[in-house]
């Protein structure tokens, strides 16, 4: 048996965008469980989505209220986006006119130089300003010819809430956008002033793990670059550079926290806020790191992005669903249909981000507990015939998952305190394989009736942050009971292996206090699977005392109202719209000239700690020097 972690690595803040609305205080958790909710928590909730979706305040409650609800989770893509039925696209044509030759006048700026070979050009007057254009033979011509997408459903951020107008983004891409605000969500919800944690570690005991898996395609990034020259536009400097993959973290290092410590950018496709979260915990387990922000960004809701997964036959199409249900014009509602009658999955945006802390951490701060991630496990599905098909590797953590909850809090937790967040992704593979994954788990560790919820039915698909969703919603039910249902399907497919698994289509009522581990489960293209265990803040606590002591936990308990307080009065400025990121663009950089280094440390300017120097990485015994 391997030697008990040091740390555990507690979640004291979450935050980010997507579909549902804002992830802290739990407000997209409420969206997404809104009927189960009581009168008075649905109306805050309205009246918070109301806010960031820039309503007027004053418009009456139910009207506030239809706005709202038509206007988040999976539906038609909106205009603030793109205009589905006239997104732009273009069509060769290589034969036009007659034979001998095409005569066009044109201005000198738009001469192409040099002229392609089968054109002449003669100037029109003495000043040179327009020419006549020859062109001998027939040519090809790009025409913009606007059509309609055949896939129009997305799980698109709530209609107008546009991160850019919370923060001077200019030519920040939209994921990057989604990056600062739903880092700073998560680093606001903890109650803590970041300066504050900043003082008690050390500069390199702080740890940002970010990612995402399509970059940054928009025309401000990776998108706009690879378009330019085939568009007849001019590449900009920024565009490269802020199109990497990397760029979420180095946002949220350089712009959020202004960290020097560690930094990490794990893609694993559609686990990568698993892989980012496994590193995390991992550096926390060992005291490498005191702090964590991880979290990925996606904003993939894009015509071309679109058409790539359309054209693996991945996507649910329109024509599709209105197979599906025997109608003409599908329910964009419903697009997203895990583990029921489906037909491909549906993509989205998000931003999600978690706090970790090591326990000694929290303790002495006085830091809110929502969570706890003991264990993530990441293992790859060995030869493949199919890159993208699923195979072994999720059986593997799966089970691992399992099997940690069970070791550490015994049979009864696991059988009767568990439940699942499916990756279910709505197409009909994974329906399939998945449940087949959960049946055979269930009959290993002899479970029966295990939750099953699938937030994809709310959210869409949104790749790497995809797990970040889930985690948040997770935080939601061990917080409030209730198990989203899967509520965009009216029962379960026929190939669905559900003997012990209990896949409600409605919403699922439980005793928060009988909760005590949830699985995280995501299956990626490529083999790329994890499975995180996370545990309730009932368990972390527990976990706090046997560890710390009563009297510890007591002084803890006495700085919690202070922390709590300070949660309390972000999270009410963040309902009323006032979001205020955290952005700290071009403020306190450091004068390399004032690091002062010796043999034994490294003083940062700005920073309480020094680095330490005397560094074995364990090896001490086994060197002589």
């Amino acid at each position: 048996m391997s030697k008990m972690a040091s740390f555990l690595p507690l979640i004291v803040g979450f935050g980010g965008y997507n579909a549902a609305g804002r992830s802290s205080g739990d407000l997209a958790y409420n969206r997404m469980v809104f009927d189960s909710l009581s009168n008075a928590r649905q109306q805050e909730t309205v009246r918070s989505l109301a806010a960031l979706m820039q309503l007027d305040k004053n418009l009456p409650y139910d009207i506030l209220k239809a706005n709202v609800l038509n206007g988040s989770l999976v539906r038609k893509i909106g205009p603030d986006l793109f205009d589905v039925n006239h997104a732009l696209s273009a069509r060769k044509i290589s034969e036009f006119g007659d034979s001998s030759a095409n005569q066009y006048i044109m201005p000198k700026r738009d001469l192409p130089s040099p002229l392609p070979a089968n054109w002449t050009a003669e100037p029109l007057d003495e000043s040179g300003a327009s020419f006549r254009v020859t062109v001998c033979q027939n040519d090809t011509l790009m025409v913009d010819t606007p059509s309609p997408m055949a896939v129009q459903s997305a799980g698109q951020l709530p209609t107008g809430f546009d991160p850019s107008s919370h923060y001077r983004s200019i030519h920040h891409p939209r994921g990057l956008q989604l990056t600062i605000l739903g880092a700073s969500d998560a680093v606001q919800s903890m109650g803590l002033d970041w300066s504050a944690v900043c003082d008690l570690v050390k500069p390199d005991q702080i740890g940002v793990y970010s990612s995402s898996v399509m970059s940054q395609l928009d025309g401000t990034g990776f998108g706009g670059m690879m378009q330019a020259r085939v568009r007849g536009q001019r590449t900009s400097s920024k565009q490269l550079a802020l199109g990497l993959n990397s760029m979420p973290a180095d946002f949220v290092n350089a712009y959020v926290l202004g960290s020097v410590g560690s930094t990490a950018s794990i893609t694993g496709a559609c686990a990568s806020f698993l892989y980012n979260l496994q590193q995390a915990s991992e550096d926390i387990k060992s005291g490498r790191r005191k702090v964590a922000v991880v979290g990925c960004a996606e904003a993939p809701i894009l015509p071309e992005v679109i058409d790539g997964y359309a054209a693996m036959s991945a996507l649910a199409t329109d024509a599709n669903l209105c197979a599906l249900d025997g109608v003409s014009t599908p329910d964009y509602t419903r697009a997203s249909r895990p583990f029921g009658e489906n037909c491909g999955f549906t993509i989205a945006e998000s931003s999600q981000y978690v706090v970790l802390m090591a326990d000694d951490l929290a303790l002495e701060m006085g830091a809110q507990i929502f969570g706890a991630v003991p264990g993530v496990y990441v293992n790859a599905d060995g030869f493949k015939k199919s890159i993208s098909a699923p195979g072994a590797g999720n059986y593997i953590t799966m089970a691992k998952a399992v099997g940690l909850a069970q070791t550490l809090l015994g049979k009864n937790a696991v059988q009767h305190g568990s439940f699942i967040q499916a990756h279910g992704s709505s197409t009909p593979q994974n329906r399939v394989t998945e449940s087949k994954i959960f049946d055979t788990v269930a009959k290993g560790f002899d479970i029966s009736n295990w939750s099953v919820s699938a937030v994809k039915a709310y959210l869409g698909h949104s790749l790497g942050p995809a797990s970040g969703d889930q985690m948040a919603a997770t935080l939601g039910v061990f917080s409030q009971g209730i198990i989203p249902g899967i509520k965009t399907i009216s029962g379960i497919a026929d190939d669905v292996y559900a003997d012990r698994l209990a896949i409600h289509c409605a919403d699922e009522q439980k005793d928060q206090r009988d909760l005590k581990v949830a699985f995280l489960n995501s299956k990626g293209f490529g083999g790329n699977n994890a499975t995180a265990t996370v545990f309730s803040p009932t368990v972390a606590k527990q976990f706090l005392v046997s560890k710390h002591g009563k009297a510890a936990v007591t002084l803890y308990e006495s700085k919690l109202s202070t922390t709590t307080e300070h949660a309390a009065t972000y999270l009410d400025k963040a309902n009323k719209g006032q979001l205020d990121p955290l952005y700290h663009f071009g403020k306190n950089m450091i004068d390399e000239h004032d690091i002062a280094l010796s043999e034994s440390q490294m003083k940062i300017p700005g920073y309480k700690h020094a680095i330490s120097l005397d560094i074995d990485e364990g090896y001490s015994d086994l060197f002589t020097p």
